[in-house]
């Protein structure tokens, strides 16, 4: 018989480890065709709206964008086609131009 502390020590690890779970780069949402064209590339990162703050999400966007460029929001969306279940949302940034 496996005594309670046992399972405890056998899970607690994975349990510690869902709370390090930072924003991270994905593929971003394609453009749609009516759109009017992007002032640049698009990034996107997938995040835990729960966990993460916006700021990290914009330094996650931003760390991705060429040099000389703002990452600036232009869709979020929830389809888990790109982001795990633990980070179910996927923020999308146009790299544009400094001006």
């Amino acid at each position: 018989m496996i005594r309670p502390v046992l399972v405890f020590l056998m899970i607690a690890p994975g349990l510690a480890g869902c709370g390090a779970i930072n924003p991270y780069a994905t593929a971003p949402a394609a453009r749609e065709a009516k759109a009017p064209a992007d002032a640049g590339p698009r990034v996107a990162i997938c995040y835990n709206m729960l966990r993460s703050s916006l700021d990290q999400v914009r330094a996650a966007a931003q760390a991705d964008c060429a040099p000389n460029t703002t990452a600036t929001p232009v869709e979020t969306d929830w389809y888990l086609q790109t982001c795990p279940l633990l980070l179910p949302a996927r923020a999308t940034f146009v790299c544009a131009p400094q001006k």
